[in-house]
Order: structure tokens, then sequence, then C-alpha cells
């Protein structure tokens, strides 16, 4: 029998590469098994920020905003080459909240967190401010406030990346198909995509398998679990910006939800999310028209716009695994908060840990908290360590990716300026690493379409689990979003071949 780990994570979210990247700087022996691709289930779906939740303080949940603001300025700083402050005009609506309220929550948001690195709110003249240029003369004032802007899928990855190097195993498309107790040891089967199979000894289990963390507990763990999770849908479009200025919109909705409108990649905006209930399996998911019409009719009540589906240039949906405290009412009211349920843990009974709900933010506390649960099993482990550690290619000085992004161009001052930006904002200070050796554009490889060069590829998948064009092209990057169907399908041909 093979040496027992401390410590089996299923599931390779944000949660779970938080779990697995935490506990392996603690010292414990983590495999981590995830039956598809890297945050492919949820976490990279998601409106791609950290932040605090403005809405949520209308249902009171002050702790959970606390935390989550102060989390943005922890991703900050450990990763300030994929997450950034984000302009956004909130765009007031006096049909769905007074003036009033919105600053009161607006000055609640700028002061529970300890606000560091982000500006404060300011009132904004929409019909005098040039960011009030594309929007309806019905809407003449907004304020002006600051969340964090992230690549969720990359964040995931750049934990799975850091826990790796603390000596975790990360296997990707890896599926626990049983596991059973055998006294103070879980004996898990796993199941590679190949149908390669084998055997993991472990000390203790965490469930973060997300949307399927009922089906882990029940069917593959056999437990019996007195939690529920809610299944909360959540679908986002991409098209063309229509404003000018690299800051963002938050429009009230008529039922009271905030949509967020923001600038995405060079010229695309970003529109979402729907919050609606969802009963299907969750690799299913896929937008809806009707969805599609909502948040086309939100865009063009406030903006001078007349957008259709026609307009369209990507859209995705993601399930979010909320978790069901019985109170809520509709979708939205679903708290964004985590809870934990811990089977076992006392002598000759091996605990497994699952978590319910939580938020792409909190991710990092969560984690912490998760361990904390488990500090009997594992009296030996380390103290928490990840609040002021950089992720892998975040080590900038002082936290400056502008700096630092200038010498990275007078490094390689051959690579055109969009390029160079790419690389930068992906990888960091690893993207010196990944350019080793090329002195000119030809020492990339051949060029697969847009930005996305054979260099590129083969980094993807040596050093980031990356198998598949989905993979590459939508997860580690977002090269697929402009890319045509021929240009995608000559990187899966490349990988096949």
């Amino acid at each position: 029998m093979a040496a027992p780990v401390d410590l089996l994570v299923i599931g390779g979210g944000i949660n779970g590469v938080g779990v697995a990247r935490d506990a392996a700087g603690r010292g414990l022996s983590v495999v981590l098994a995830e039956k598809d691709d890297l945050g492919e289930g949820t976490s990279s779906r998601s409106g791609k920020y950290i932040h605090g939740g403005l809405r949520y303080l209308e249902y009171y949940e002050f702790r959970l905003v606390r935390e989550a603001l102060i989390e943005r300025e922890v991703v900050l700083s450990a990763a300030p080459h994929l997450a950034w402050p984000l302009r956004l005009m909130l765009v007031h609506s006096p049909a769905q909240r007074p003036r009033w309220l919105i600053r009161l929550g607006l000055f609640l948001y700028d002061h529970l967190g300890g606000r560091k690195r982000i500006p404060a709110t300011k009132p904004v003249r929409l019909d005098r401010a040039p960011e009030g240029q594309m929007v309806r003369d019905t809407f003449p004032n907004g304020f002006a406030y600051y969340d964090v802007w992230v690549d969720d899928a990359r964040l995931v990855v750049l934990n799975a990346l850091d826990a790796a190097r603390l000596g975790a195993e990360v296997l990707t498309r890896t599926a626990v198909t049983s596991a059973r107790r055998d006294g103070d040891l879980w004996v898990a089967q796993l199941t590679q995509s190949d149908g390669t199979a084998r055997e993991v000894h472990a000390r203790a289990i965490v469930n973060t398998a997300g949307p399927w963390v009922e089906q882990v507990l029940g069917n593959v763990a056999g437990v019996n679990s007195t939690k529920r999770i809610r299944l909360v849908k959540g679908s986002h479009i991409v098209m063309k910006r229509w404003w000018q200025g690299d800051h963002g919109y938050v429009l009230q909705a008529p039922d009271n939800r905030l949509i967020f409108v923001n600038p995405y990649m060079d010229d695309l905006a970003l529109i979402g999310t729907t919050d609606i209930p969802f009963e299907g399996a969750p690799e299913e998911v896929k937008i809806e028209d009707h969805e599609i019409d909502y948040l086309l009719g939100i865009l063009n009540t406030h903006f001078k716009t007349d957008l259709t589906s026609g307009d369209l240039v990507w859209s995705y949906s993601g399930v979010r695994p909320l978790f069901d405290d019985d109170a809520a009412k509709g979708a939205s009211a679903v708290t964004r908060d985590y809870t934990f349920e811990l089977d076992g843990g006392q002598p000759g009974r091996a605990p497994i840990l699952s978590a319910f709900g939580g938020k792409l933010t909190t991710y990092r506390k969560l984690s912490e908290a998760a361990l904390r649960k488990l500090e009997t099993t594992f009296p030996q482990m380390g103290r928490p360590w990840t609040a002021d550690a950089p992720l892998p290619g975040g080590n900038l000085l002082n936290a400056d990716f502008d700096t630092w992004f200038a010498g990275f161009q007078s490094r390689w001052p051959w690579l055109p300026p969009d390029l160079a930006r790419h690389y930068a904002r992906c990888y960091g200070t690893r993207a010196d690493e990944m350019l080793k050796g090329a002195e000119a554009l030809e020492d990339l490889g051949p060029r697969f379409g847009g930005l996305f060069y054979t260099r590129e590829a083969e980094w993807l998948r040596a050093q980031e689990w990356a198998q598949t064009a989905d993979d590459m092209l939508l997860r580690r990057t977002k090269h697929g979003v402009l890319m045509s169907a021929a240009e995608q399908a000559q990187v899966a041909n490349w990988i096949a071949s």
C-alpha cells in the first residue's frame, strides 16, 4: 500500500485549489482530484469580480461584505498582474432605490473593509460627465465607485500552480468514483479520463465539489448530509463595446438586481448576470433566449442604444452552488456566504469536510476556515500564511504592475504592444520564463490566430495542465473569444497530433 496522504481534496474549482494551496503551505501532503479541467464547472463562469457585494448590504450580510472587501486588497497584492481596480458608474434609477439609500450603501462599502488601495465613492452628474454620454437623459445622476476585476479561471490556475510548487499533487480529469472509511483513513478510488485507475489513502477528505457537493457526499462517500445547496444559474453576454473609456457601469434592473456592464478585453463589453433557479445537470447549463432578452432590455433602457441578439459575440452560463438556508425566497436573496459540514474526525473515524456555498471573492477565507475545522486531525500543521503571500507571477515590487510592465517591455522590445500586455497580464513574472531564448517574433512558432502562438500553447500544456482547445482558449486564456471556428479547430488538431 502506498503511503497515505494527509488530505484528499475533491474538486478543482477556486475553493478546492485554495484549500490545496493553503494546506500544502502548512506542511500537509495533498492530492487534489478534479473530474474535468480546473475551474471548468463554475469558477471560470463568474462575473470576473473580486468584490464586496454591494447589494448584499440590503440583506444585512455585513460580515460577508466586510470579509469580501478585505479580500479585495489581498488579491490586489497577491496577483497585481491579474487583478486591478475597475471604476464603475452606478446609474441611479429612483424607481428602484432612493438616492439616500444608495449613498448609505456606498458609504458602508467604503468603510467596512479598511480600504487602502481603492479610491472612495463620488457622486457623478451623468448629464454633464463624459461617462454619461451614452446614458439616456432620464438617468442624470450616478455614483462612481470601485471594485476589483480579475480573470477568474486564471486565479484558479495560479492557486493550483502554487499548491503544486508546495508539493501538492494536482490531478485533472480524474474523478473520485468511490471512497470508504478504513479506521483513521479514507480509501478512495480515482479514475482518470483514459480509464486508468488508482487508489489513494488519505487521513481526511475535503469535499469542494461545488454543484456536485451533495453527490460526492452521498454517492461517493456514502455519507448522509443535513445540509443542501440551491443551484442558481447566472448567464453573461459579450458584445462590442459602445462607450469610450476603461470604466464600467452598474444598472438597477426592474427586479432590483444589479446588472454589471464591464469593459472586456480590448473593445468588448461583458454584461451580466441573470439569477435563475436551476434544477438540471450543472454540466449542461446554457444561456436561454429569455435571459438574453432580459439583459438586452436593461441595456436599451439605460443606454442610447438599440442592441439586439445579433450583436452578441459570445455568451456563457454557470451554476452557482449556494447554501440553502431555508430563509431566502428568490434566487437573488439566497446567501452567498459559506458553511461547512464535518462528518467524522473522532478516533477511528476519518473526517470528511464538505463546503457549501461561497463565492469567488472569499475563497481564501473559506480555505482558512476549512483547515481550522481540521485542526484536531492535523495538530502539527502550520499556521495560516496566505494573507500576504504572492501567487505565481505576482511577485511584483510594491505590487506595481505598470512599473514592472515597463521593464518587461524593455526586456522584450520586439514583442508587439498588445502581445506584450497579454503575456504580462496572464503570466506576470512567469512570462519571462515562457519567453526564455526567444529573440524575435518568429521564435514564438506558428500563429494559430489572433495573439495565440505555438510557444504559449506549448507552455500551457507543459506548465498549466491544459489538455484541450477549450482549456487553452477559454480558460487559461480568452483567445477563443476572438478566433474563428477554423482557427480553434487548428488548435485542437495541433493538440491531437
